[in-house]
């Protein structure tokens, strides 16, 4: 989840009363404005600062105004150069629109971009604390380009231009998002204590903290966290953004949908914050809600991104002509540098639906080969935007209706234990329970289900793909059967292969088994391993001896 950046206060001039009044209120309302884009209020927060430009277009209203732009959920880059560009208009030798403009770059992916900056900062002469925080700022604003190290160096000779007249606490906010990109937590929490006195919405604080927790999966911790922030403020919008991460990570549904809610009731209705909400109802697999949003904004969003999340509901769905026409308006629309490994990926994912129904040979060998190859690149960028393994076994096993689950076999202990699964979704002793009686009861459907289920909640629990897998190949559909256990195979760690050398044995002649008449080279490698893991299977050795006459 990206963090939550917090932007400087103007300083008051002060000298004739009539000067010091006249910037005190300006100040007000500059704060306002940083107060609105702390709480997601994006739309207030460029009402705030249109109006400050109305009444005064100076360069650093301006700068105001673009970084906005670049702080809400997905930057608008043209709106923030024009902004950035009418701040130089207005003064040629602002540092803080020259900033701005390089942080487009920057978030453009242009590394070049981090000079540019260094450039800026050493012609300011480094002697004012704003332009150092703001060059700092740029540095930790992008997940991939950025240069924590350079914003570190920056923000503390920040934090020493302003001791005298105090430091502002999102100074110390935005060390502890340095710290957090360096992967350094203990330097992190340290930031962010010594802004918690400093701080007039404490939330804020609280909130950053949660999300540190649950960046070191101290699950507990973050939620303590949260949950103070919501208590001091209970309007504080990121902090119900930052629930909704927690109990999605705990597949928490009808909760997480709850906190979303609150964050759609206390953020507001800049199509960007929409859009962001809609995101996040995907990741909770909420694709109702998802979809609703998104088509309330679709048409007021310029950004070419709104594609892509059409596209994931589209293939979530299970429309992937629909998905990949929107994938494609995506790619060719949006800027190179923000195609990510999970766009590659999720385009493997819609290649693999579409070659399942294609009847042509050579265009489903192809389909198949561009799932194989983008999925991989996804995989290697070690991406977890979709369990891509596992999207592939959905896709070949398809997808059982509750109904069909529902007119299979059941029995008192499947409808007690259904009971227990319902009440609680994290509840993997029920889940296990119910997965082997639908098993012993022969609801392949039902048991397909569950073990999806519970390869969710434990996704390292490695037995949980193999008896998917064998729930499949009972169900009758081997490739997904093979997907499942190949599953297994890889995620039997080392330490424990010893353990599960006769289940490992059987998956491998499983998958030689069901492959001996479309891959005879990964049959002949399968069953051998097979025979390794255990000489005395005789169904492995039968087959070996037969594929190797």
């Amino acid at each position: 989840m990206k963090d939550i950046m917090n932007m400087n206060v103007k300083k008051l001039a002060f000298g004739a009363a009539v000067v010091f009044f006249t910037n005190f209120a300006v100040a007000q309302t500059v704060q306002d404005g940083i107060n609105s884009i702390d709480s997601d209020k994006y739309a207030q927060a460029k009402t705030n600062f249109t109006n400050m430009i109305a009444s005064a277009p100076t360069a650093e209203n301006y700068f105001y105004l673009g970084n906005t732009y670049l702080k809400q959920g997905e930057p608008d880059y043209a709106a923030a150069t024009d902004s950035f560009n009418k701040g130089l208009a207005a003064d040629g030798k602002s540092y803080l629109n020259k900033l701005g403009l390089a942080t487009v770059k920057l978030g453009k992916g242009d590394k070049g971009a981090i000079a540019e900056i260094q450039k800026i900062v050493t012609d300011s002469k480094e002697k004012d604390a704003e332009v150092l925080f703001r060059a700092a700022e740029a540095l930790t604003l992008f997940e991939k380009n950025n240069s924590p190290d350079l914003a570190i160096q920056y923000l503390n000779k920040a934090i020493e231009r302003a001791e005298k007249k105090g430091v502002p606490a999102h100074y110390y906010y935005t060390l502890g998002d340095a710290y957090r990109l360096k992967r350094m937590p203990g330097d992190a929490m340290s930031a962010y204590d010594k802004a918690l006195p400093l701080a007039k919405n404490k939330a804020s604080v609280y909130t950053r903290i949660g999300t540190l927790w649950m960046a070191a999966q101290q699950w507990q911790q973050a939620k303590t966290s949260i949950d103070k922030a919501i208590a001091t403020d209970p309007s504080y919008a990121p902090a119900y953004k930052a629930l909704a991460a927690y109990d999605i990570r705990y597949q928490q549904n009808a909760k997480a949908t709850q906190d979303l809610i609150n964050y759609t009731k206390y953020a507001d209705e800049d199509p960007y914050t929409q859009l962001e909400i809609a995101k996040l109802y995907f990741t909770n697999e909420d694709y109702a809600n998802s979809k609703q949003v998104l088509d309330k904004i679709f048409d007021k969003i310029n950004d070419p991104i709104k594609f892509k999340l059409r596209a994931y509901q589209l293939y979530a769905d299970g429309k992937y002509t629909e998905a990949k026409q929107n994938m494609d308006s995506f790619v060719s629309q949006a800027d190179k540098s923000r195609v990510q490994p999970a766009d590659q990926g999720l385009q493997g994912l819609i290649a693999a639906g579409l070659a399942k129904t294609e009847t042509d040979a050579a265009k489903k060998t192809a389909l198949t080969t561009e799932a194989q190859q983008k999925i991989a690149i996804a995989k290697a960028a070690k991406d977890e935007t979709l369990k891509w393994d596992m999207e592939l076994v959905k896709i070949a096993g398809g997808g059982a209706s509750q109904a069909d689950i529902d007119a299979g076999p059941t029995n008192p202990t499947i409808e007690g234990l259904k009971q227990k699964v319902a009440a609680n979704a994290q509840d993997s002793d029920s889940l296990f329970k119910l997965a082997t009686a639908y098993q012993d009861a022969k609801n392949w459907n039902g048991a397909i289900a569950t073990w999806q289920k519970m390869n969710a909640l434990l996704p390292d629990w490695a037995p949980g793909y193999y008896s998917l897998g064998y729930s499949y190949q009972q169900a009758g559909n081997n490739d997904a059967a093979k997907m499942a256990y190949e599953k297994f195979i890889s995620t039997v760690k080392p330490a424990e292969q010893e353990a599960n050398k006769q289940t490992l044995a059987y998956a491998y002649f499983a998958v030689a088994y069901m492959s001996k008449d479309s891959d005879v080279a990964k049959a002949k490698d399968y069953v051998a391993k097979s025979v390794q893991l255990d000489p005395t299977y005789q169904d492995a050795v039968k087959l070996n001896a037969e594929i190797n006459k």
